[in-house]
């Protein structure tokens, strides 16, 4: 085969493929100053919204975060209807595959997973808002909440999204690419004090990640649609229809089901101050999955009944591929502290996710799938 048709092929097999008759994007020839966002927004919302009148748009300017600038727009005593703008973060397209979103959006919709999305514009999208409350990091510890995630993550890990070919996992794809983006940055002669410092050698980062790919694709989790970033302001509790939806598709992709359940574990610590002390116990986590597996079963129609063999197996799983979180984000947040012109301090993040890794990595080791 030669090495384009391989590479075709590759290609087929990590992406998401949208439903035929889906309804065509609308796409608006406009640019939004990510530092005067509003005025970029009233743009769209007349293209959008010609029936609103001018004078009774009201907007609101979301400041949590870490990648884009938000901006939802309404009419007065009207917010049922309320649009959201999202400006794309400087030089996010490094680490977004901004056509993969788009069509994890899609999918996620025409699943009833996702709210629907309006229009792109050339550093944007905008899209409905999603009526309920963001949750915390207190909220996901929440048992009757904990499940409502655990249930929604299957539903979406059961949406079946590619053209037929078995579909292949984006992690190592997407980990190669942050690392070569983060090793152009390391030779730089200008490169941060902090860096070289804090933050381990271009040879130890290179070395963990063969071993972690060595070792964790021989675990056998599944290669299914995963969310890949669900931390807690990405899951919206809608009390009044008592559901959960998550947002934000940016990263979403095939993956390891693992991953994406071990990502979002390690989100219980936030994300401004991660707290790991608040890493979900053995128990919760047990509570958690079980709630997951007899879900995903039922939505890919396997029966509903979950041995404790199936459990442990997805429990050791799961705090493997934990570890694999870490560096993904480490590589990404090293990649922002450069580009990002949102406050927030990336070179930190990065260096916690790294450490937490090293730091976990002995006792996830010794973790021993049952025979």
């Amino acid at each position: 085969m030669s090495g384009i048709n391989r590479q075709i092929n590759h290609m087929m097999e990590t992406e998401i493929h949208v439903p035929v008759g889906s309804p065509t994007i609308r796409k608006f020839p406009i640019f939004v100053d990510e530092h005067n966002v509003t005025e970029g927004a009233m743009k769209l919302i007349k293209e959008l919204r010609p029936g609103w009148d001018p004078n009774l748009i009201r907007t609101k300017l979301f400041t949590d975060g870490t990648t884009n600038k938000l901006v939802g727009c309404y009419v007065e005593d009207c917010d049922e209807d309320v649009v959201l703008v999202r400006v794309y973060g400087n030089k996010t397209e490094l680490i977004v595959d901004r056509d993969n979103e788009l069509k994890s959006f899609q999918v996620l919709h025409a699943n009833g997973c996702a709210p629907r999305l309006y229009c792109t514009f050339q550093n944007g999208i905008c899209y409905e808002f999603m009526q309920g409350r963001a949750l915390d990091t207190q909220d996901v510890r929440d048992p009757v909440l904990l499940r409502l995630i655990a249930r929604e993550m299957a539903r979406i890990h059961a949406i079946h999204a590619h053209n037929g070919c078995i579909p292949k996992p984006n992690l190592w794809i997407k980990m190669r690419k942050y690392f070569s983006l983060v090793a152009t940055e390391f030779t730089d002669q200008a490169s941060n004090v902090r860096i070289q410092q804090e933050v381990p050698s271009q040879e130890v980062l290179e070395q963990e990640m063969m071993w972690m790919k060595e070792h964790l694709s021989q675990l056998g989790s599944p290669v299914v649609l995963c969310h890949n970033d669900l931390l807690c302001k990405n899951i919206i509790h809608n009390v009044k229809e008592g559901h959960v939806r998550c947002i934000d598709y940016e990263y979403s992709s095939y993956n390891y089901q693992a991953f994406d359940i071990g990502n979002h574990f390690n989100e219980f610590a936030g994300m401004s101050e991660p707290d790991y002390n608040l890493y979900p116990s053995r128990e919760m986590q047990l509570d958690w999955l079980h709630t997951y597996l007899q879900a995903y079963k039922l939505f890919t129609k396997k029966g509903e009944e979950v041995s404790q063999s199936e459990l442990e197996t997805l429990y050791v799983q799961v705090n493997k591929f934990a570890l694999a979180s870490h560096f993904f984000w480490g590589f990404w947040a090293l990649i922002q502290a450069k580009y990002s012109s949102i406050e927030f301090d990336f070179l930190g993040y990065a260096v916690l996710r790294f450490n937490q890794y090293f730091k976990t990595k002995p006792a996830v080791t010794a973790l021993e799938i049952p025979k």
